[in-house]
């Protein structure tokens, strides 16, 4: 009976071909569109009311058997069942069964249906592959500023999906990229900060109508373009070091670690650039090195170095005001880092004591300048001396300054006085040039006159005799007579008798000789006279 059945299914298959050859042409089918790995069924036309023996092929190349209503032809699969005596019920689709089925039933006449069963898959496991990037401990992607990235989306689905690529900034909504971009991979050459967000790759079934996206946040990162700012100065209310480091303009802020020089210990744990130091840590000249790092480069990073020092001084070491006048005192503080505290002292009576300002002190200070201005002297309060103080925690340096006040000094008196004194000297000078004469303008004369030159100095040595008039007549007389007989030695005038010697070029030798000369002959003279006046006339 089995062997019966099994002989006529070749004359069964050739009909049942010729007539699905004519239901084709006549256009009589229905689309069922399955997903792989579940289940499907397919209905045999749309009839209601009892059916007759139903039998499902599948149309190859050749019809192949699968199920029939009738119970001795078992199943081609046991995945293949029949529902409601009509209806074809597959189990685990595949792509393997995606295809055309046939449904033949035979009743008070025969109906054939034809099926169209298409089977789709996915999109599974989407991945977004962005490269030119690096990635974060928490998984997150990142690029460089200026950069180039590429972007790729690909999903494991049948038929091929419909990618879609959408982004979204922070603080904004969800929009496509680009016009509609469909392409499953694109490239951005520059990448700059308002590209920074969340894209998202949208792999769509369109056959059968699923979809599946996946999100990848990238963050877009840039380096600092200039270099470290570092400084130490102290912390308020406090009596320690604050070490300060600054690299400002990248994304996201960058490491900053301070290390001791030389040997680059590291000072403490913070890499936020901030340290603090106690005073025991510190040391004149000590420097402190600050190093930053930047996710995105420079590869060597950057760093900047501070030195800290103790001030030094500079001021006059001494002043003077007068009584009810003003006098300013300046301290000028340098190589102080970081910069001192300047303050002015007074051990006028209380050492240590610091000044504060007042109507009477006036203390201003421009930088590492400081200013004390003393109003209105006073002897008794203000004489004496004065300490400016600079003081960082390096170190604290002291300089006194000698304060001196002193009685206003009549400037007209003084001048006064001077005058007096040089107009005495020049009396007195002038006496003594008056009284030594003579013998003055000699030796002046001789000092100034050492030249060979035809100088000439006359030296007049006179002698006076009293007479009466009468002797004065006859020893004119006498005189007269004695001329006409010998050359004349010397000349009587007025009853005087004068000798002169002549110096020339100054010959001091030739003046003595002179004198002694003039003396003789003025003896001889006179004993001449003597003896004329005993000759009797």
């Amino acid at each position: 009976m089995a062997a019966g059945v099994r002989a006529s299914e070749p004359r069964v298959f050739v009909c049942l071909g010729a007539l699905l050859a004519h239901w084709v042409a006549a256009g009589l089918e229905a689309v069922v569109i399955g997903e792989v790995h579940e289940n499907i069924t397919l209905r045999c036309g749309n009839v209601l009311g009892p059916r007759g023996l139903m039998t499902w092929y599948r149309n190859d190349s050749e019809p192949v058997f699968l199920l029939s209503s009738n119970s001795s032809l078992p199943p081609a699969q046991p995945r293949f069942s029949l529902v409601n005596a009509s209806s074809l019920h597959i189990e685990a689709l595949s792509l393997q069964d995606e295809g055309n089925y046939t449904c033949w039933e035979v009743l008070n006449e025969t109906r054939w249906f034809q099926v169209w069963l298409q089977v789709t898959r996915g999109p599974y496991q989407v991945e977004v592959n962005i490269s030119s990037t690096g990635r974060l401990p928490n998984g997150t992607l990142y690029a460089a500023k200026g950069s180039q990235v590429d972007f790729c989306c690909s999903s494991s689905s049948w038929p091929p999906p419909t990618v879609e690529w959408w982004f979204r900034a922070p603080d904004s909504s969800t929009e496509p990229f680009g016009n509609n971009l469909t392409a499953s991979c694109f490239t951005l050459l520059l990448m700059s900060q308002n590209l920074q967000g969340n894209y998202t790759c949208l792999a769509t079934n369109m056959l059968g109508g699923r979809h599946r996206k996946v999100t990848t946040e990238l963050l877009v990162y840039s380096p600092p373009p200039s270099a470290p700012q570092c400084w130490a100065e102290l912390s308020p209310g406090l009596f320690t070091l604050q070490l300060s480091c600054r690299w400002a303009g990248g994304y996201p802020d960058p490491d900053l670690l301070w290390t001791e020089e030389p040997g680059g210990v590291a000072v403490g744990t913070s890499k936020l650039g901030v340290e603090m130091l106690n005073q025991p840590q510190l040391s004149d000249g000590k420097k402190f090195k600050c190093v930053g790092s930047h996710i995105v480069g420079p590869e060597l990073g950057a760093s900047c170095v501070v030195q800290i020092r103790s001030p030094s001084l500079l001021s006059e070491p001494m002043k003077t005001c007068f009584v009810g006048g003003n006098v300013t005192l300046t301290c000028e503080v340098s190589g102080a880092y970081p910069p001192a505290k300047i303050l002015w002292l007074s051990n006028l009576t209380q050492p240590e004591v610091v000044i504060q300002p007042s109507g009477h002190h006036l203390i201003a200070q421009s930088g590492q300048s400081a200013t004390l201005t003393i109003r209105n002297c006073s002897q008794d309060l203000d004489e004496g001396y004065y300490v400016c103080r600079a003081e960082n925690l390096v170190g604290v340096r002291e300089v006194d300054i000698w304060l001196s006040v002193k009685e206003p000094v009549n400037i007209g008196g003084i001048v006064g006085t001077i005058v007096s004194l040089l107009l005495l000297g020049l009396a007195i000078i002038s006496g003594l040039l008056l009284y030594y004469s003579p013998v003055f303008c000699w030796k002046v004369g001789s000092t100034f006159r050492r030249q060979d030159m035809g100088d000439v100095m006359v030296l007049v040595d006179s002698e006076e005799e009293e007479v009466e008039e009468e002797e004065d007549a006859a020893e004119e007389e006498e005189e007269e007579a004695s001329e006409r007989h010998e050359s004349p030695k010397e000349v009587t005038k007025y009853g005087h008798i004068h000798r002169v010697t002549a110096l020339v070029n100054g010959n001091v030798d030739r003046m003595a000789n002179g004198l002694q000369a003039l003396q003789d002959d003025s003896n001889e003279q006179q004993s001449d006279i003597i003896q004329e006046e005993d000759r009797p006339v």
